[in-house]
């Protein structure tokens, strides 16, 4: 065997192995991630918003792929059926896998397609009544989550809080049993400040995967000028 060819060989099994070795810390992250969850069901609603992401983005045979490689046969989540969190975690993965993105990212574009998309199909009318503004909106987070519960009873949402509160910025406070999902919770922020067409920043200041009692968000935006 020629040197080039050797080397050619050589190079293959480096990024097979580098990939593998990606592939196996990406489903390590996800599943200490999610797996704290997995003995609450999650309603239909979540599975196919995953879905309608991902074909949105990459198409039909992407999301097949992702369904394969994550052992899911179902051909219709059901909004209002519950199924098993394992299920939700095994997507995620699986997406993280097949995009080779880190999951992350998948679970901050997630939670911007969860405002502009999900949301607005399943309880638009809440969003609406919620508030007009984005501080508005989300000094209202506390009771809109009740209502949200009225619709989906089996439902464990997380609490938000809100704190020191000025005219282009607030602490947001997310408390939840489910550690792992901050970049989600950015990814709200940012589908929130789209949807009330407001530029937004959020900087975490303190996260619960490192000691603290719940994860804490900067939110600052650009107040909208005066009339």
């Amino acid at each position: 065997m020629n040197a080039a060819c050797e080397g050619g060989r050589m190079s293959h099994w480096f990024m097979e192995g580098c990939w593998g070795f990606c592939r196996a810390r990406i489903m390590e992250v996800v599943s200490i991630k999610f797996s704290v969850y997995r003995n609450s069901p999650m309603y239909g609603m979540v599975n196919k918003a995953v879905e309608d992401m991902v074909v949105m983005h990459h198409g039909e045979p992407v999301w097949e792929q992702i369904k394969a490689k994550a052992g899911v046969d179902v051909d219709v989540f059901l909004s209002n059926e519950s199924y098993s969190d394992d299920m939700t975690y095994n997507l995620v993965g699986a997406a993280s896998e097949v995009l080779k993105v880190p999951a992350e990212q998948i679970l901050m574009g997630f939670g911007e397609h969860w405002v502009l998309h999900t949301a607005q199909e399943g309880y638009g009318g809440l969003m609406q009544a919620a508030g007009k503004s984005l501080p508005e909106f989300l000094k209202n987070l506390p009771d809109f989550h009740s209502r949200v519960v009225m619709i989906f009873p089996k439902l464990q949402p997380p609490r938000f809080e809100c704190t020191d509160l000025t005219d282009r910025s607030l602490k947001l406070h997310y408390i939840s049993h489910r550690p792992g999902l901050a970049p989600f919770v950015v990814g709200l922020m940012h589908g929130l400040g789209k949807m009330f067409k407001t530029p937004v920043t959020v900087r975490q200041t303190e996260t619960k995967d490192q000691g603290a009692v719940h994860d804490v968000f900067e939110v600052t935006w650009t107040p909208a000028p005066a009339v």
